[in-house]
């Protein structure tokens, strides 16, 4: 079993060594080992030229990391908590996302941004969105939001191999969380293909849809639910840009029922734009119910524990949701 901190330590290590190129800027990534310790042992290991501590200047070392990216380096460009990327938004859409367009392909952009998003614990409503939506709405970005330990590290060396610009979202709930992982996923050739979906459990009853700490949720809700007779089928997105609709439609052509859980906001979320999708393709004939969305509530996030759960989707909302769908 390895933690997910210790599969995306992995993945940053195999890179880091496989190709010269590959940097990784950030606040306390090097001498501090990490806020989260995702870049333990690394600046020992590769020194100050190629794992590099920042100041606090998000604006400033995004706008580097994307300079250094046209100029022909790797960089993984860490953010502490990705609600701080809005300082440096700009850098992300402006500068990296677009350049490869408007330079007719040219110019490629070969950058990761990564860093835990969505809710933590107690850490209140301007450290706990989550970016899914907001990066996943812009073309020239790719965006992935590992589960697993074997998604984070196969998404995160697949990241920063590809020539476009990759925000990674991972979750800081799940970094001491250990997984199952296959000797394959060990390799240092393991990669996990973005755009790809994963179906982690199969089922006949009715299609879960799910990214990042959610699928845990989903898989928990399923298992109780097996209890009472009904099947789920729950899918771990994997990638929110370009998204895996495939995977989805076939399933619900198999279910004939859909529900999206995610920790984000409901308006113009995920779930939103997957449910969109089922309606306007040959899926949404198979459908005998209306696709229901599970999302965080419609409220910045309070600091209390109890309101925070209450934001927060939990298993029971899903076990509620499934239900309603079925109509039992």
């Amino acid at each position: 079993q390895v933690t997910v901190r210790d599969a995306l330590n992995q993945a940053l290590d195999e890179e880091l060594e496989r190709d010269e190129r590959v940097f990784l800027l950030g606040e306390e990534v090097a001498q501090y080992d990490g806020a989260y310790k995702i870049s333990r042992g690394l600046w020992k290991k590769y020194g100050d030229k190629r794992v590099i501590d920042t100041p606090i200047s998000e604006m400033g070392f995004a706008g580097i990391a994307v300079g250094a990216a046209m100029a022909g380096l790797r960089p993984v460009c860490e953010f502490m908590t990705f609600n701080f990327s809005m300082q440096a938004i700009d850098q992300v859409i402006n500068s990296a996302a677009k350049t490869c367009y408007m330079s007719a392909g040219s110019i490629p952009v070969p950058i990761v941004f990564r860093g835990p998003n969505g809710a933590s614990a107690g850490v209140a409503a301007q450290h706990s969105q989550c970016f899914a939506a907001w990066y996943g709405h812009c073309p020239g970005l790719k965006v992935v939001s590992p589960w697993s330990s074997e998604d984070a590290k196969g998404l995160l060396k697949a990241s920063i191999r590809d020539d476009n610009p990759v925000v990674v979202l991972e979750n800081e709930l799940l970094y001491g969380v250990p997984f199952e992982m296959s000797e394959q996923a060990q390799s240092k050739d393991f990669v996990v293909p973005i755009g790809k979906a994963k179906i982690e459990k199969q089922g006949t009853h009715v299609t879960l849809v799910s990214h990042s700490r959610p699928v845990g949720h989903c898989l928990e809700a399923a298992a109780v639910l097996a209890k009472e007779g009904v099947e789920c089928e729950v899918i771990n997105l994997r990638t929110i840009r370009p998204m895996d609709i495939e995977t989805v439609e076939a399933s619900v052509t198999k279910t004939n029922h859909l529900v999206t859980v995610e920790g984000g906001w409901p308006q113009f979320g995920v779930g939103a734009e997957i449910c969109a999708r089922i309606m306007e393709g040959p899926a949404f004939n198979y459908l005998d119910a209306p696709a229901v969305r599970v999302t965080g509530a419609d409220v910045p996030m309070p600091y209390a524990k109890i309101l925070e759960d209450n934001c927060i989707p939990q298993v029971k909302d899903i076990i509620f949701a499934v239900k309603k769908t079925l109509n039992i």
